[in-house]
């Protein structure tokens, strides 16, 4: 097997967050390698390109899982709610109960409508007047919650019930590992048009973190998962009666496999 490297990645997130890189092992060639474990000795080899393409396209997902890496992850609470929904991943988070969290909290952006189609998204932003209203509002209400804390600390309360009052933007820390495959699910969910934009921030640093450490992988991955599109079978039928029997020419970037697979399957 071929070593794996480490490296530093380090991206601030939000305004008091970040994304650190641990640790962890893996790399592209040994995503290869342990997929060729499959094969004879004899077989002949395709590139590590080539092969982890192929492993991507038709879900083969074991070899990614051989890889993991592990992160010091700093998040509002309302963003860890979501996060921890994944739960293919191993997590340890900052105790209340043990320390004296810190005064800081999301400066909660631009407050937004609620979507007019969409019942868990964020519609139009307010304008400027009500924005700097509500957001006085919003600050308010934080450093109330939080001076309340101190007093209840200072008072003799437990750190287990005086942060009953802090709020749901109270900034927390997690040690997070997981390995590629599921973090590039985590990425597939987390970082569309459909998330919210804060945890979109999170998974966007975590796919420029993947297109450093695993440049084929990632690559593969934006190809065949994350900008590709899947079809239902109603889809898939209709789009046959409008490409069947039409005469098409293989681009040069699409394999005679897979351009044979397209053609059995739209225009033939």
């Amino acid at each position: 097997m071929r070593d794996c490297d480490v490296f530093k990645f380090e991206r601030d997130i939000l305004d008091h967050g970040y994304i650190h890189y641990v640790d962890g092992f893996g790399s592209d060639a040994c995503i290869a390698d342990a997929a060729r474990v499959s094969y004879a000795q004899n077989t002949k080899k395709s590139s590590d390109e080539a092969l982890i393409n192929y492993l991507m396209k038709h879900k083969h997902t074991s070899p990614f899982e051989m890889c993991e890496v592990k992160f010091k992850i700093k998040m509002p609470i309302f963003i860890a709610r979501q996060w921890f929904r994944h739960r293919t991943a191993n997590v340890n988070e900052v105790s209340g109960r043990y320390s004296v969290l810190d005064n800081e909290y999301y400066n909660g952006g631009f407050f937004c409508s609620q979507s007019s189609t969409n019942t868990q998204k964020r519609g139009e932003t307010l304008d400027i007047k009500l924005q700097v209203e509500l957001m006085k509002e919003y600050h308010d209400a934080c450093e109330k919650a939080f001076n309340t804390y101190q007093i209840l600390l200072r008072k003799g309360v437990s750190k287990e019930q005086a942060r009953m009052v802090l709020p749901l933007s109270t900034y927390t820390t997690i040690i997070w590992k997981i390995d590629l495959h599921n973090l590039f699910n985590f990425i597939r969910l987390r970082a569309t048009e459909l998330a919210q934009p804060e945890i979109k921030d999170y998974a966007k640093a975590l796919y420029d973190f993947c297109d450093v450490k695993f440049p084929i992988a990632t690559s593969a991955f934006r190809k065949h998962i994350f900008e590709a599109k899947t079809l239902s079978l109603n889809e898939y039928t209709l789009i046959r009666k409008f490409t069947k029997g039409k005469q098409v020419e293989r681009p040069e970037n699409v394999s005679d496999r897979d351009f044979n697979q397209i053609h059995s399957d739209f225009f033939s």
